[in-house]
């Protein structure tokens, strides 16, 4: 079974393919930079970010594991903010 997992909850925007419980690839963009200029993490910001980083995110780790968005059995994310 392929999972692709999905944590969107705080400043980093993170997606992992894992397979019968062995993670195949993952990837992660941190908005640390960002969210320096305030002094801590901005929720509104943060999602904004997440919203213009997923799809580039999504495409690099179905590469990396060498699969498409077909070969995936479920898909598991993170629900509600982590701040």
């Amino acid at each position: 079974m392929l999972c692709l997992g999905i944590e969107t909850s705080c400043d980093e925007t993170a997606l992992a393919l894992v397979r019968d419980g062995v993670v195949i690839a993952d990837v992660m963009s941190s908005q640390a930079d960002v969210h320096a200029l305030f002094g801590g993490v901005v929720p509104e910001l943060a999602s904004r970010e997440h919203y213009r980083l997923i799809g580039a995110l999504c495409d690099e780790v179905l590469r990396r594991a060498g699969v498409t968005a077909a070969d995936i059995d479920v898909v598991a994310v993170a629900r509600g903010p982590g701040l």
